[in-house]
């Protein structure tokens, strides 16, 4: 993407910090197109449970990047970025000023701060990899990684064969672990040189936080997110091993259709499970250079912030 003085806006903040909310509120008032950096809004039937706006929403305030999968698709970082950087064009196309709101803080990482160039996917070496966790399982994947690449096996869950999956991929085809590959290929960011407004919407309180999942998940629990999970149960195609069935909230009510969690265990666990997530997305936002911390709660004078820097950007 070329360098240009026009605007870019990006919103991130812990989840149920009002971030969509927002982005409306600001489109009723700016030239926007929305642009969602969400890695589960992404996918066609998870609505309920990631806080889609509703359809008539949608239709008002258009997002790019929602709905644009299958839940039995995968979806990449860099997949992402290509589609970012295509929908801030388009945006600028029809001039507008691109929007990026969500709280996918590895999309955001990669878009502002950039990802290493990796080594090209062996089959053979993926294929191995798979097949050798499918009989010893991840945690003991996660061993090897940490044996080879302590770094990358300390950002990484024992649980999450993805990542798991690639490192130990490109140490086996390098000879190289991934921390050493990625310090001898930094990243550039593709948005270096633009104009940008990067703004963390920051949450009232942890206990405040709290609060608010617990609420918003007992909302969705009302509004048929058991039903919505089992509409994707008895598809027949999908399975937990998928990121889209990972994710915090349908991983959990997933085991509870599979019979391995009653109701009120199933409800704990996903509860806990988002405020982790929403802990881990304020511990992001507090390391991530150039983003411009604004209190949540205070409306007014985030839109002004942002109206006064497209404005400045504009003129």
């Amino acid at each position: 993407m070329a360098s240009t003085e026009r605007p870019i806006v990006a919103i991130a903040g812990p989840t149920a910090s009002g971030k969509t909310a927002l982005a409306m509120r600001l489109a009723d008032r700016l030239p926007v197109s929305i642009i969602s950096v969400d890695s589960v809004m992404i996918y066609r039937g998870m609505d309920i449970g990631t806080a889609k706006p509703p359809p008539d929403l949608l239709a008002r305030y258009p997002h790019a990047l929602v709905d644009i999968r299958d839940p039995s698709e995968t979806y990449s970082v860099e997949r992402f970025c290509r589609d970012a950087l295509a929908a801030i064009d388009a945006a600028r196309a029809n001039g507008r000023v691109p929007l990026l709101v969500g709280g996918t803080m590895m999309y955001f990482q990669a878009l502002l701060q950039g990802i290493s160039r990796l080594p090209p996917t062996d089959v053979a070496i993926r294929e191995a990899v798979q097949a050798e966790a499918g009989e010893v399982g991840w945690p003991a994947m996660h061993r090897q990684l940490a044996a080879v690449d302590p770094a990358a096996a300390a950002r990484v869950h024992a649980t999450d064969p993805q990542r798991i999956g690639r490192a130990l991929e490109v140490f086996r085809a390098t000879g190289k672990s991934l921390s050493d590959w990625q310090r001898e290929h930094p990243p550039v960011s593709p948005l270096a040189g633009e104009r940008l407004l990067a703004v963390a919407l920051w949450p009232r309180s942890a206990a405040h936080t709290r609060t608010a999942v617990a609420e918003r998940f007992d909302a969705m629990l009302e509004a048929g997110f058991l039903d919505e999970v089992e509409a994707l149960y008895v598809r027949g195609d999908l399975h937990p091993g998928l990121p889209s069935m990972r994710a915090v909230g349908y991983r959990q009510a997933w085991a509870h259709l599979a019979g391995e969690w009653d109701f009120d265990t199933m409800r704990e666990r996903a509860i806990t499970a988002t405020r982790q997530l929403a802990k881990r997305q304020r511990t992001w936002l507090r390391s991530a250079p150039n983003w411009e911390a604004m209190d949540a709660q205070t409306a007014d004078r985030v839109e002004s912030r942002i109206m006064n820097f497209v404005d400045v950007s504009a003129s």
